[in-house]
C-alpha cells in the first residue's frame, strides 16, 4: 500500500505536501531530543545500503534536511535538528497520530512507522503494542498479505489454521472456508503441510512457530525469520519507495525564485529583493552551511567548502536575498563573529586551487578566511 505524503499548509501556500523522504527525515528529527545531521543518515543508512552509496544517501539527506529548515518545519541549536510545532504537527498528520509527539526514535520506528510500512490504519495502542511484540508483527505481516483475522487471537496455531484454508482455496478455487469455518477442523499436521505449500518452497516447518515465521519472512522478502530482520525489510521498502518518488518541481522551499543572479554577482541596478526577503543571521547561517555541506571537501570531522563555491550556489537559489558577493562576504564575517559557523583559512601554498581561493578571501583586520568549516555534532 503506498504510504501517504505528509500535507503541510505553510504560511506562504508554497508547500503542499511533503515528499516521502522528506516525511522520514522530518519524523527522525521530530523524536526526542532531536537528532544530528549524523545520526539522521546513520539511522536510516541501513535502509538504503542496498540502493545508494553512502555518498549519494548523505547527499540526499543533506539536501531533504535543507529543505525542511527552509519550509520552517526544522530549527537548529548547536548541530541539533529539531522539530518545531508546525513540523511536529505535519509528523502527526503522517503517522495518523494524535497529540503523541516526542517518542523515542526506536520507539517511533519500530511502531508508528513499521505500521506505516504495512499499511496499517488506524493505529490504536493495541495495534502498535503488539506490533513491537515479534508474534504480533508476524501477524500483523500475514493478515496484511493473506486478509487473515485477528480479532480472535493470534496465536500461531489460529493463524495456521486460517493459513490452511486459504491455501486450500487457492488450490481449489472454490468457496471452501464454508464448510471449514477457520480451519480448526484440521489436525495440527495437516494444517502445515497445508498452510506449507504457501511457501516458496513448500514444505512442512515442523512447528507453527516456524510456519508463520517463514511465511512472513517471505512476505516482506527478509533475509531472515526475526523481528529485526522483519522490521528492516519493511523500512527498507518504505525507504524505496521514497527514493522512486519523483520530487515535486517546487521542492519544499520558503518561497520560489524566477531569475538566478549572475555567479560573479556583477549585480543589475535595481535586480535586487527587497531587504526584508533577506533572513536573519541565524537563519542566513543556517542554509549556507546546509550548501556548504553539498560541495565540501575533506573527510568526517575535516570538512571545509570554499566561499567563492558556496556564493556561485547562494547566489543561483537565493536571487530573493537580492545580495552582492561583497555582501556576502560580509554577511558571513558577521555570522562567524556571532558564532553562527566557523570560517577557516586555506592552504595558500596548494597552487591548484589558488584561483578558487583567491576568489573566496575575505578579509578582517589582520586576518583572512578562504573556507566554511562544516561542523557536526554526534
Amino acid at each position: 500500500m503506498p504510504a501517504q505524503k505528509a500535507t503541510v499548509a505553510a504560511p506562504d501556500g508554497v508547500v503542499e505536501a511533503l515528499p516521502l523522504r522528506c516525511s522520514l527525515v522530518l519524523t527522525r528529527v521530530a523524536c526526542a531530543n532531536g537528532a544530528t545531521r549524523a545520526q539522521v543518515m546513520r539511522d536510516f543508512s541501513q535502509f538504503l545500503s542496498h540502493k545508494l552509496s553512502p555518498a549519494e544517501w548523505r547527499r540526499l539527506a543533506l539536501q531533504d534536511i535543507d529543505e525542511l529548515l527552509s519550509a520552517g518545519l526544522v530549527s537548529q541549536v548547536r548541530g541539533r535538528l529539531m522539530a518545531n510545532e508546525h513540523g511536529n504537527a505535519v509528523v502527526d498528520a503522517f503517522l495518523r497520530r494524535k497529540g503523541a509527539s516526542g517518542g523515542t526514535w526506536p520507539e517511533t520506528r519500530d511502531g508508528r512507522l513499521i505500521a506505516k510500512g504495512l499499511g496499517i490504519e488506524p493505529v490504536s495502542l493495541r495495534k502498535l503494542k503488539a506490533l513491537l511484540s515479534p508474534e504480533g508483527l508476524r501477524a500483523f505481516i500475514l493478515h496484511k498479505t493473506y486478509g487473515l483475522q485477528l480479532s480472535g487471537g493470534y496465536t500461531p496455531a489460529k493463524l495456521r489454521a486460517q493459513l490452511a484454508v486459504i491455501a486450500l482455496e487457492r488450490a481449489f478455487g472454490n468457496k471452501i472456508k464454508t464448510g471449514l469455518g477457520a480451519g480448526s477442523g484440521f489436525s495440527a499436521k495437516a494444517g502445515r503441510l497445508l498452510a506449507g505449500q504457501l511457501s516458496s518452497r513448500p514444505r512442512d516447518l515442523g512447528s507453527d512457530g516456524r510456519l508463520v515465521a517463514a511465511l512472513a519472512a517471505e512476505a516482506v522478502d527478509a533475509r531472515q525469520t526475526d523481528a529485526e530482520a522483519l522490521r528492516v525489510a519493511i523500512l527498507r521498502r518504505l525507504a524505496e519507495q521514497a527514493l522512486k518518488e519523483e520530487k515535486r518541481p517546487g521542492r519544499v522551499v520558503a518561497s520560489s525564485v524566477e531569475k538566478p543572479v549572475a555567479a560573479n554577482d556583477a549585480g543589475l541596478p535595481g535586480a535586487a529583493m527587497p531587504p526584508t526577503r533577506r533572513p536573519d543571521p541565524a537563519g542566513f547561517a543556517r542554509v549556507v552551511l546546509a550548501i556548504a555541506r553539498t560541495c565540501a571537501d575533506g573527510w568526517a570531522g575535516n570538512l571545509k567548502a570554499p566561499i567563492a563555491r558556496v556564493w556561485k550556489q547562494i547566489a543561483e537559489a537565493h536571487p530573493e536575498w537580492g545580495l552582492r558577493e561583497a555582501e556576502f562576504k560580509s554577511m558571513l564575517a558577521e555570522a562567524h563573529k556571532a558564532g553562527h559557523l566557523l570560517l577557516a583559512t586555506a592552504d595558500l601554498k596548494d597552487k591548484s586551487t589558488a584561483a578558487e581561493i583567491g576568489a573566496s578571501a575575505i578579509t578582517y583586520k589582520n586576518t583572512q578566511w578562504h573556507l566554511i568549516r562544516i561542523v557536526d555534532a554526534d
